[in-house]
């Protein structure tokens, strides 16, 4: 169990690490969602802070803060995973179908926007 959370914590690490302004190539369908998961986590702990915060000192902005500095990293993961599915990375802003694009598995073999990830891995 702590393996496969610490293979969830890496993800997040490495997109924001290595890949944090990176919106060229495909990103898999586990380097996105367990970078989703990690930073739903954080985000909903830095919303329980923020509101013990804000009935202690009257203001709360931790997870604001947090979504600020996590956007341009979960944008860049969002297009390369639309990559991953030939799709341009703008059909990240159509509601419910960038979703089911998310969910959908990747072009297998190269594609326009890159070579395949899992070959890669």
């Amino acid at each position: 169990m702590f393996l496969f959370i610490m293979n969830f914590i890496n993800t997040f690490i490495d997109v924001l690490k290595n890949k944090y302004a990176t919106f060229s190539g495909r990103a898999r369908r586990a380097e996105y969602w367990q970078y989703i998961a990690v930073y739903c986590v954080i985000y909903i702990i830095l919303s329980i802070i923020d509101v013990l915060l804000a009935k202690l000192l009257g203001f709360a902005i931790l997870s604001n803060l947090f979504a600020l500095a996590a956007l341009v990293p979960t944008l860049a993961v969002t297009v390369r995973r639309m990559h991953d599915v030939s799709k341009p990375g703008w059909f990240l802003i159509i509601p419910i179908y960038n979703i089911i694009l998310a969910l959908t598995p990747g072009v297998i073999g190269d594609n326009k926007y890159g070579k395949d990830p899992k070959a890669i891995a």
